[in-house]
């Protein structure tokens, strides 16, 4: 009996290979069924003769779906190469590459650091979640990730009530900025601001100088209170202070 007679076993549409696998049959002018050899294309190290082989061992290793992600390769002992998913910290998942997390963590309406902060997502391009950055406009050297900086130490710190007024900053431990009190001594409070104790006390009707005298309020402009000077019409060299 003759012979079988048979083409290449490489020339077969779809290849007896698969996907993803060269097939080369070494010894075709043999006229020999099944040796036909198919080897991994991503590892020609991995071989098998008459059927494919078995290329796809884990994918996830070597992390390809880069930091800030999980993988997971569902079918490691089959022939399923990129099947692997990327899942983001989120839910967000994407098959055989790294998934989309986020583009730009700054770019929230309102921004994700609050107000009186900067905001900068450094590595967007990464698709890595809760990675910004958050810095005090007020002193760029505190700065926090993932969350508002705590940029409101003490407001009360380089007396801005200025002369004469209490300051108080109820909130040094939060993010409150500008909620610093003043307040003058007769009881009069502002926030955020010297508050306006008084405009001229000399100004007052009857004068607090009393008669035959002359009344100034040198710094009236200042809110202070009891800084006025009384001085005698009859000698001018005779002054007093808050009365």
């Amino acid at each position: 009996r003759p012979p079988e007679l048979r083409r290449p076993v490489r020339q077969t549409n779809p290849s007896p290979c698969g996907m993803d696998q060269t097939c080369t049959d070494p010894d075709k002018a043999a006229d020999k069924l099944h040796d036909f050899e198919c080897a991994c294309k991503s590892d020609p190290s991995i071989k098998k003769v008459d059927g494919p082989a078995t290329c796809d061992k884990d994918e996830c290793k070597g992390n390809p779906c880069g930091m800030g992600q999980t993988c997971n390769d569902p079918s490691q002992t089959v022939n399923s190469i990129g099947d692997y998913t990327c899942e983001c910290a989120n839910g967000v998942k994407a098959t055989g590459a790294p998934a989309t997390c986020e583009t730009d963590e700054c770019a929230a309406n309102p921004s994700p650091c609050g107000a009186d902060q900067s905001c900068e997502d450094p590595d967007k391009a990464a698709n890595v979640l809760h990675d910004f950055v958050c810095t005090c406009n007020a002193d760029a050297s505190i700065k926090k990730v993932d969350g508002p900086a705590t940029c409101d130490k003490d407001e009360c710190k380089g007396n801005p009530c200025g002369m004469g007024q209490t300051c108080n900053d109820p909130s040094q431990t939060v993010n409150s900025i500008g909620d610093y009190t003043c307040e003058c001594a007769n009881g009069v409070k502002a926030t955020g601001a010297p508050a306006t104790c008084e405009t001229d006390e000399c100004a007052a009707n009857p004068s607090p100088c009393g008669a035959d005298q002359s009344c100034e309020d040198p710094d009236k402009a200042a809110n202070v209170l009891h800084d006025f000077v009384c001085t005698c019409n009859a000698d001018a060299s005779i002054k007093k202070v808050d009365g």
